[in-house]
């Protein structure tokens, strides 16, 4: 399969994928680096291609696959080219894009443009959990609190979001870890911020003997015993104090904040850990001194990781997904 142009700008990915062939082939070569279709059904590489019908046709195990088969874009009637520019616009845009921007945007209906944005968030999701902390610069640990005050909301409302928090009616808590040296973030929901949750999380996610830099709240205390090097600023008297500061993961809030309130406006807890790996792939791949990324590097990348990975809108929603016999 001939190398691929890959556009630089949204206008010209507009203009490259317009075409439907032009659309398989690039999804077809990220997918198969070495242009050699392999069958999602029993993984074989002895497959032809049915150019009247752009599928392909395993010669051991006799079943037909797309390009789509085996990805995100399983079972979507939507094509290609609107699949690509939605990728595009949600990992280049700084502050996410709404359901409501593809939809005008790419000529679908509201509904499947929010399926459309999970679907992408979950291609989006970081596959590698390599601790943290292993570099000669700090990580810096966070916590946040998300969402609106109970106290303030309708009380159907509030009765759901105590459902959606087993029984805990606040707001979502998410901790945050970055580690300077890489300069990448990791996030998650977590029930609540007692000692033992905060530090079972740094122990699972930072290397022992690492140095953590966190504000004063005491469940980060006696992290010292645990092998760690720890410091904290104490933000009622200052908020950095020298090469101690939490400044950095406080700026990925802000910017997660900034999408969440702005674009999205409302977003469950249940979906909340979607948003948050949105946010993450963004902000790891965003154009450094060290690293210059540009817009068409992170949307390679993105569809790059579109294979086994799958979800349908009864995992979407919470419900119980009914077996279809085709």
């Amino acid at each position: 399969m001939e190398q691929q142009i890959t556009p630089t700008s949204l206008l010209e990915a507009v203009r490259y994928f317009s075409d439907v062939d032009v659309c398989i082939e690039f999804v077809a070569s990220l997918r198969w680096l070495d242009g050699v279709a392999q069958c999602p059904h029993c993984e074989a590489k002895n497959a032809g291609f049915l150019k009247t019908r752009r599928i392909w046709k395993c010669r051991e195990c006799r079943k037909q696959f797309s390009v789509k088969t085996g990805t995100i874009f399983e079972e979507s009637p939507i094509g290609l080219d609107k699949w690509l520019m939605a990728i595009w616009l949600v990992v280049n845009c700084k502050n996410g894009i709404s359901s409501y921007e593809i939809a005008r945007d790419l000529k679908v209906t509201q509904k499947s443009a929010w399926f459309m944005l999970h679907r992408i968030r979950l291609a989006l999701k970081n596959g590698t959990w390599a601790k943290l902390g292993g570099g000669r610069e700090p990580v810096e640990v966070d916590e946040t609190f998300i969402g609106g005050k109970p106290k303030n909301m309708h009380a159907a409302k509030r009765l759901k979001m105590k459902t959606a928090l087993n029984g805990y009616a606040e707001k979502a808590i998410v901790i945050g870890m970055l580690d300077r040296d890489s300069r990448q973030v990791r996030t998650k929901v977590i029930p609540n911020v007692k000692r033992d949750t905060l530090q079972t999380e740094i122990l699972n996610a930072i290397e022992h003997k690492a140095t953590v830099y966190t504000d004063g709240w005491p469940g980060y205390d006696d992290l010292a015993k645990k092998e760690y090097i720890h410091e904290t600023v104490t933000h009622i008297e200052e908020y950095v104090r020298g090469n101690v500061h939490t400044q950095g993961i406080e700026n990925f809030w802000s910017l997660l904040k900034r999408g969440l309130n702005g674009t999205y406006v409302a977003v469950e807890p249940f979906h909340l850990e979607r948003y948050l790996d949105e946010q993450m792939f963004r902000f790891n791949n965003r154009a450094t001194k060290d690293n210059p990324l540009n817009d068409a590097d992170r949307f390679m990348l993105a569809v790059s990781q579109i294979s086994g990975k799958r979800l349908t809108y009864a995992e979407l929603t919470g419900k119980v997904a009914e077996t279809v016999a085709f």
